[in-house]
């Protein structure tokens, strides 16, 4: 390799995609010294762009974390610097940065990849954002229930459940939504850029329920809270824009019409309203059973403290839904349609290597392999995947 390659490369950008691809491998700083016969200063040094990697350093660190040289070495797009930032305790800031530093990474990581793919293949995304919402002023469920309504109403979703949800926030909207494990009292990473636009993470570890929830929640946060980065945990006290993003989520996921009708036409039909009707409503909705069960009280609809008294009862609610028949929603996949259709496109046309489509994909060759056969035998006989469109939702009702 060229030594002048790596003079002519950002020495901070570079350390940054080192230390990415050592954490993906779960090799320690400590481990990466062996490899190259340096002390772990050294490692840190270069991670941090403050001493250039030599070439031989990373042939052998590239071949460590199963990575080729030429992902190191090749024009790749240049994020602008953003800041996620924490909502909540300024103690828990210093605290628990360093827990989910990794997964911040993570998530630049992937939008780097998709905006890399996008310039690959020529084609941009389609951000078809509402403009801000503004709600100084305003009582925050009112405010949440009047935005949820109106942006329902512009991305066509009438009343009724939302069963596609992650598919009509990316193709409808234009955010890049990517699913993986986080440390468990983290929800949801987001940040917004001018060049990225966008940009959520769920944490694929908690119950599909919360993950939707999650997912409606941040994106409330991306109506009225744009450019501020958020990432999401426990509150002892919730503040005010924590407050509104679960409101809108609430009246996003569960809106007063339906709901309301849906449960007429049961209780009209058997003068009732039992434990599995409950269970039933929440599956309709893709919502968890406290989540429509304290909809409900809220409506009026319901006793109050129903929800408080199935909590007490201890309800096993997996079993409840077993014996209903009701299945969990599949996992969401880690990365978004969209992106995975960009890949095999630039593969396709010869504008990636096997070995970068699996890296993209973040899969072994096998893997990959199966994987990009699986889109080909899909794409035989169809229109299949143009990246300059890919936004054709169907679109739900409430019958």
């Amino acid at each position: 390799m060229d030594k002048n390659i790596l003079d002519t490369i950002d020495a901070y950008q570079l350390g940054k995609e080192l230390q990415q691809a050592r954490s993906r491998k779960n090799i320690t700083q400590e481990e990466a010294a062996k490899i190259i016969d340096v002390a772990r200063t050294t490692i840190t040094a270069i991670e941090k762009g403050e001493r250039r990697v030599k070439p031989a350093e990373l042939i052998k660190l590239a071949q460590a974390y199963g990575r080729q040289v030429s992902d190191f070495v090749r024009p790749r797009p240049r994020i602008e610097p953003f800041q996620v930032q924490f909502r909540g305790p300024v103690a828990s800031v210093v605290k628990d940065t360093p827990e989910i530093a990794t997964s911040v990474d993570k998530l630049e990581d992937f939008c780097r990849d998709y905006l890399e793919l996008e310039q690959l293949t020529s084609s941009p995304l389609s951000k078809k954002y509402p403009e801000e919402y503004f709600i100084i002023r305003q009582k925050i469920d009112q405010a949440a229930e009047a935005i949820a309504l109106e942006e329902r109403a512009r991305l066509g979703l009438g009343d009724g459940p939302i069963p596609e949800l992650r598919e009509v926030i990316e193709q409808e909207v234009g955010l890049r939504i990517f699913y993986f494990p986080m440390p468990a009292k983290f929800s949801a990473l987001y940040f917004c850029t001018e060049q990225l636009g966008g940009c959520i993470a769920i944490n694929s570890s908690h119950r599909w329920e919360r993950q939707r929830w999650s997912l409606a929640h941040e994106y409330g946060h991306f109506l009225t809270n744009r450019l501020q980065a958020i990432i999401e945990e426990d509150y002892k006290r919730k503040p005010e824009t924590e407050q509104f993003a679960d409101s809108f989520a609430e009246f996003f996921l569960m809106p007063t019409a339906g709901v309301t009708r849906r449960f007429n036409k049961v209780y009209q039909t058997k003068r009732d309203f039992s434990l599995a009707d409950l269970a039933n409503l929440a599956d309709y909705y893709k919502v968890s059973l406290e989540a429509i069960t304290r909809r409900l009280e809220d409506l009026k609809l319901i006793p109050t403290g129903t929800a408080d008294n199935l909590r007490a009862s201890k309800v096993k609610v997996n079993d409840l839904q077993k014996q209903l028949g009701l299945k969990e929603a599949p996992q969401e996949a880690e990365l978004p349609a969209r992106y995975q259709y960009l890949a095999f496109e630039a593969l396709e046309k010869g504008l990636i290597s096997e070995g970068q489509f699996a890296q993209f994909m973040r899969k072994n060759i096998l893997e990959s392999v199966h994987l990009a056969n699986g889109l080909r035998e899909e794409s035989k006989g169809e229109n299949f995947f143009t990246s300059a469109d890919y936004n054709d939702t169907p679109q739900p009702s409430d019958e």
